[in-house]
């Protein structure tokens, strides 16, 4: 029997799969909320007791974790936890891995199936080229799989917190402003769940007047205040209401504002998404992952998200080239868990 993981900032999957090929077959799986409990060992301990297995039994367990891996141990990034993979062998685990939470939905593409992608741009699939994944969510993570002798390799990266690149001259003002606040501007503080927020408050002129971001300044990239929403989104007393209450404004037209927000967001989310493609060579494809993208469909078909992601020259028709792909498998992490399980065995 194996074991998957998927330890996201919002949300924690867990899984216990029955061995097999191209992809293991599910026997049990269940949603946690992460900050519901103190560590992974916690939801581990209430998941195995709940359907009587015994570590032990385990062949494998691989997890995906929101946070740099190094040397098998991992301190999430917007989580207080930290998941030490030698500890958890010491407690009876067997073949414990820890992955990057983008590394292992790496594992995913290969055996996704066309009914869960929808494709933005057919582009000319190499199948010898390395591919690209991108996924903002709760945080922004990138990820890869390099083709190796004919083999595709996932890798970690950690590229969602490296610096945002200001394209426009109001991105270059968007920038200005969220750098008063944070004083570096990541590329998640815009391409995530609360970067969306951080761009409805530059567009809603927010940053300039609202003094309690200022304590915000080191912390995560989340906003955690939720005053002065303007009358479409509404008043919302948890800032996770916020980004949905955003995009259903914007792609309504009910706020101007709102609809310039997801519009620099989707721009952004573009131009990033072509980033990655140019530093990995994604010739067999780029995939766009997360939850985000799937409820925004609307905004990243109509145009400005490809627009964004071509917009490289001198190297604009190698990115016009390159096949891309949302992913709609919201456990696509939790899969690419179990498939390295699988082959780890």
């Amino acid at each position: 029997m194996l074991l998957g993981g998927d330890i996201g900032g919002t949300k924690t999957l867990l899984g216990l799969f029955e061995p097999g090929e191209p992809q293991p077959r599910p026997l049990h799986v269940d949603a946690f909320i992460t900050l519901d409990h103190d560590g992974l060992e916690s939801i581990l301990g209430a998941f195995l007791q709940k359907y009587g297995v015994d570590a032990s039994q385990l062949d494998a367990s691989s997890f995906g974790v929101a946070g740099a891996i190094t040397d098998q141990v991992a301190q999430l990034t917007n989580v207080p936890w930290r998941i030490d993979a030698g500890e958890m062998m010491r407690h009876g685990f067997r073949h414990v891995r820890l992955l990057n939470d983008l590394e292992a939905m790496a594992y995913a593409i290969p055996v996704l199936t066309p009914g869960e992608l929808v494709v933005l741009q057919e582009g000319v699939k190499i199948s010898s080229g390395n591919v690209a994944v991108i996924a903002a969510g709760t945080g922004l993570g990138e990820g890869m799989l390099l083709n190796i002798g004919g083999r595709l390799v996932p890798g970690q990266s950690e590229g969602g917190h490296a610096d945002f690149a200001a394209r426009t001259p109001r991105e270059l003002e968007m920038v200005a402003a969220l750098t008063r606040v944070f004083g570096r501007v990541s590329a998640e503080h815009i391409l995530s769940g609360p970067g969306l927020v951080n761009v409805y408050r530059f567009t809603h002129d927010l940053l300039k007047v609202d003094a309690a971001l200022d304590e915000e300044r080191l912390g995560t990239p989340a906003v955690t205040g939720v005053r002065g929403t303007c009358a479409a989104v509404g008043l919302v007393s948890d800032p996770a209401d916020l980004p949905p209450r955003i995009t259903a404004s914007a792609l309504a037209g009910r706020c101007p504002d709102c609809v310039e927000a997801l519009k620099l967001f989707v721009s952004a989310y573009g131009a990033e998404a072509g980033n990655i493609g140019l530093r990995v060579v994604a010739t067999a494809g780029v995939y766009i992952g997360g939850g985000i993208a799937p409820r925004i469909l609307p905004a990243l078909r109509n145009g400005r998200f490809m627009d964004a992601f071509r917009a490289k020259a001198p190297l604009d028709e190698l990115v016009s080239r390159m096949p891309v792909a949302v992913i709609l498998n919201s456990k696509s992490g939790l899969l690419g868990a179990a498939v390295h399980a699988n082959q780890s065995r």
